[in-house]
């Protein structure tokens, strides 16, 4: 029974010395100095703040794309002990000892350095030699512009990690596919495809450039499983869902999880909360939570409200009026009403405050028990201050004189009645009986008499004069004119009015009310207000020093200054190493003239090269030429700020594409003995020469040793990159 214990128990592992060799060396030019310059480095100081609100758990919006890559770095302050205290307001600002700065900048890190171990395994997935993969290792870790990008708290990184992983990981895949389908190994590799397209994804938009691409490369797979007799009905159904399963649902569902940790964070009340409709923000601790926490839920006759526009962009406020009138003539020589002015007013104020009344009724508190107001109710909006009742009549608008202007009502005792019924209509009920709910119900005021719709126009236009105190302007809208989210409004705050005489309900206005009542929205309403949020918010686009155009970053014509030392003349440059992207380009060339050449050739039914030779080819270049096309031309049609580093994932895919051009061409076009030794005497020397570059502007991407401004301008190998000279 014990028989085992006679012999010793032996573990073999193979292991690839070239791998581990390329990821000590990957580490270690990504990791060398990290903490150098121990100052806020370009992005750095737009990265930092969201990872200062992490360790603080505030809540904030980032437009720039999904939460997952602002969680990583977090995660670096949270392991490296930050505690949020830093102010990340300019470029070149100290570090506090307080700072974890090679904590922060590790995750990116080690990204950039696996990203050449990965280039590696690629092209070895891909059926090219390991010399060839060794190459595109090579290339990878020597490209100056990936070294730069990896060593500070900026994304790109990770990105390219999560990327080329979400590559390989196919490939695994699919090269298990002749003959282990459905193994363990074969699971992996296909789940993992699934989770690496979800963090690139997660981390940037840009992600989703690849992520399409995998999944346009595996329905053609699958295109050609379909045609492939030896697979029968049920096994081709297995492989669809197994697909379906790993490169949809668990992407799909691993996103949904990237915001619900973020939303978990981040519940506390903070400087973006603005930007959020009033049910999100009261979700959070502090902040409108402390004013409507206990509000009552359902608005009734006799409740006292204030009305926020759903819209809240460019800036969030509230329907409020004031003693001041219309003038009697503006300035372009119409005329108005001359009633009451009513605002959009940006800032809480006790004038925003109004109460519910019902038309048939006198009363203006909440009666024993409560009475509902319900979707398609008439009810009078009565300004609690000045109790004059909201009006609009036919009448032009200051600004928007095709629209109705809307007042409170003065009785000046002329021929102009009063207009004052407005029909409560429930934009987002369930049913037509649903009960106006606050904060959570979002309504239109329909005017009974007109049919115009309370609409605060100021979002699109000017705002009032100084007659208007520079408020926005709301007015009665048209239905035939359309929907509009400025067309829109919830209750905010809320209480049950109690005080009938007008000088106690002034006091009350000022008071909080206490019911217990809770308004939480589910996870599935934050997220989607939140995903609406960040692909709608636009941040407004300015020119920026260093941004440039997608024509710029083929040919390397424009560069990035990330940090300056203040008294050396030491300075990090994102600039990237000129023999490897000149040689990227001539590749993607000699691809792409070699590929028509043979279509041509093939439609003539002349075969230069054997068919697996050519399978290989198309495949390859799906991948890196795909891969470039798909994460470059979209910037073209991108209205936005647009800087180098977004070309680098694409770059990185054109890199791959060299060392599968040269072997090809070693393979198939140098048939001679000769010719193969005098490319490899090319090759050779076109490495040292990437190997020099490297050198040569090793100091401006790590920003050591320091140059002088002699040595700078020598640097300066295009009239178009911006080195810095510091004034002697």
């Amino acid at each position: 029974m014990l028989g085992f214990l006679k012999k010793p128990i032996v573990v073999t592992a193979e292991i690839n010395m070239n791998l581990v060799a390329l990821t000590v060396m990957g580490l270690i030019s990504r990791l060398w100095g990290l903490s150098y310059p121990r100052a806020v480095v370009f992005d750095e100081v737009y990265y930092g703040q969201f990872v200062s609100l992490y360790m603080k758990r505030i809540f904030f919006v980032d437009d720039s794309g999904p939460p997952l890559g602002h969680m990583l770095l977090a995660l670096g302050g949270y392991l490296g002990g930050f505690d949020g205290n830093f102010l990340w307001n300019r470029i070149g600002a100290e570090y506090s000892m307080n700072v974890p700065v090679w904590s922060l900048r590790l995750l990116p890190a080690l990204a950039g350095a696996l990203c050449v171990p990965l280039a590696y395994q690629i092209l070895v997935e891909l059926q090219f030699s390991h010399c060839a993969a060794l190459g595109a290792a090579l290339l990878i870790l020597l490209e100056n512009s990936l070294i730069t990008q990896s060593r500070f708290m900026l994304l790109e990184s990770i990105l390219i990690f999560f990327i080329l992983l979400a590559v390989l990981s196919y490939l695994k895949f699919y090269n298990l596919q002749r003959h282990s389908s459905f193994s363990g190994s074969w699971w992996f590799w296909l789940l993992l495809t699934g989770v690496a397209c979800s963090c690139a994804v997660g981390v940037k938009y840009m992600g989703l450039f690849t992520y399409m691409l995998l999944l346009a490369i595996a329905g053609l797979h699958f295109w050609h499983m379909i045609g492939d007799q030896s697979f029968s009905n049920v096994s081709l159904m297995c492989h669809f869902l197994a697909r379906g399963l790993a490169l949809i649902v668990i992407p799909v569902a691993m996103y949904l999880s990237f915001f619900y940790v973020h939303l978990t964070l981040l519940y506390r009340s903070g400087p973006h909360d603005q930007i959020m409709t009033s049910a999100f923000q009261a979700s959070l601790e502090g902040g409108l939570a402390r004013i409507t926490q206990g509000q009552p839920l359902e608005v009734a006759y006799g409740s006292q409200i204030t009305l926020r526009n759903v819209l809240g962009k460019p800036m969030q406020c509230w329907l409020h009026s004031h003693t001041n009138t219309y003038p009697i003539r503006y300035d372009n020589g119409r005329g108005s009403s001359h009633q009451q002015q009513v605002t959009c007013y940006p800032f809480k104020d006790v004038n925003n405050w109004w109460i519910v009344k019902d038309p048939g009724m006198q009363q203006l508190v909440v009666s024993n028990p409560p009475r509902p107001v319900r979707h398609g109710h008439i009810v009078q909006l009565v300004h609690g201050i000045t109790t004059r009742y909201l009006n609009t009549h036919d009448v032009a608008a200051p600004l928007s004189p095709h629209s109705q202007e809307v007042s409170c009502y003065i009785d000046y005792n002329i021929s102009m009645p009063a207009q004052n019924l407005w029909r409560v209509e429930i934009v987002n009920r369930e049913s037509d009986t649903d009960v106006w709910k606050t904060i959570l119900s979002e309504v239109r005021f329909v005017h009974v008499n007109t049919s115009a719709v309370l609409k605060a126009s100021g979002f699109t236009g000017a705002s009032l004069p100084e007659w208007g105190y520079r408020q926005l302007e709301v007015v009665g809208e048209k239905l035939s004119k359309g929907y509009h989210q400025s067309m829109v409004w919830n209750v905010e705050e809320h209480r049950y009015g109690k005080s009938q005489e007008q000088k106690e309900r002034e006091v009350e206005l000022h008071s909080p009310t206490q019911m217990d009542i809770s308004k939480n929205l589910s996870f599935m309403a934050k997220f989607t207000e939140l995903q609406w949020k960040i692909l709608t918010l636009k941040n407004e686009d300015t020119e920026h020093k260093y941004s440039s155009s997608a024509l710029d970053w083929i040919t390397m014509d424009t560069n990035i200054a990330y940090w300056l030392h203040p008294t050396s003349g030491a300075q990090i440059h994102l600039l990237g190493n000129v023999v490897t992207w000149a040689s990227a380009n001539v590749a993607a060339l000699v691809y792409v003239c070699l590929s028509l050449w043979y279509l041509i050739r093939r439609r003539r039914k002349i075969y230069d090269i054997p068919e697996d030779a050519w399978q290989l080819w198309v495949s390859a270049g799906g991948i890196s030429v795909g891969g470039w096309a798909v994460n470059y031309l979209p910037f073209f049609l991108m209205e936005k700020t647009l800087f180098l580093y977004h070309y680098l994932p694409a770059l990185t895919f054109q890199i791959l594409l060299i060392p599968i051009v040269l072997q090809h061409l070693s393979d198939h076009l140098c048939r001679s003995l000769l010719l193969k030794s005098m490319l490899s005497a090319l090759i050779v020397a076109w490495f040292s020469s990437v190997y020099f570059v490297y050198r040569t502007f090793s100091p401006v991407t790590y920003g050591e040793p320091s140059l002088s401004a002699s040595e700078l301008k020598d640097l300066r190998w295009k009239e178009s990159w911006n080195i810095l000279l510091r004034k002697q």
